[in-house]
């Protein structure tokens, strides 16, 4: 079993995750930067993780980055059990590392470049999670030991 404590090395995928979509994201240590990959939007499971599998079969991550969201304040609520789950999921299914980060306001940052960049309204939502993945796997990039980013 991988060692889920040791700094991954090599490519990564980021993950946001919702109910309705999964934002997904693409980096390398090797050159610190993420960018968007791709939102599945699926409400099977079994789709979703069969285009998870096709993603890490094609891109050979080191470790999978899910955001964890959490209240403002820290505290967790709903959504946080869930992206636990999936975080517990990745883990079983794929056996790679799964590292938690810290995803507060990551979706209106996402929502912000994405105006910036003159994508506004029902234009924005196919690149929304994507883009808030990025930043989840950017933010691990940067600061990979940082308070915020923990193995599952």
């Amino acid at each position: 079993m991988p060692d889920a404590t040791a700094l991954p090395r090599g490519a990564l995928l980021g993950f946001d995750f919702g109910q309705a979509r999964i934002g997904v994201a693409l980096g390398n240590t090797e050159v610190a930067i993420a960018h968007p990959l791709e939102t599945i939007a699926s409400d099977s499971n079994d789709q979703r993780f069969a285009r998870i599998a096709a993603l890490i079969g094609e891109w050979a991550p080191a470790a999978l980055i899910v955001g964890l969201p959490v209240h403002a304040d820290g505290t967790p609520h709903e959504m946080t059990r869930l992206a636990r789950k999936f975080a517990q999921r990745l883990h079983g299914r794929f056996g790679l590392p799964v590292w938690l980060v810290d995803e507060r306001h990551t979706s209106q940052v996402a929502e912000h470049q994405l105006n910036d960049a003159g994508l506004r309204g029902r234009r924005q939502k196919p690149a929304l999670d994507q883009v808030a993945a990025q930043l989840i796997l950017q933010s691990f990039l940067d600061m990979p030991d940082a308070v915020g980013s923990v193995p599952l």
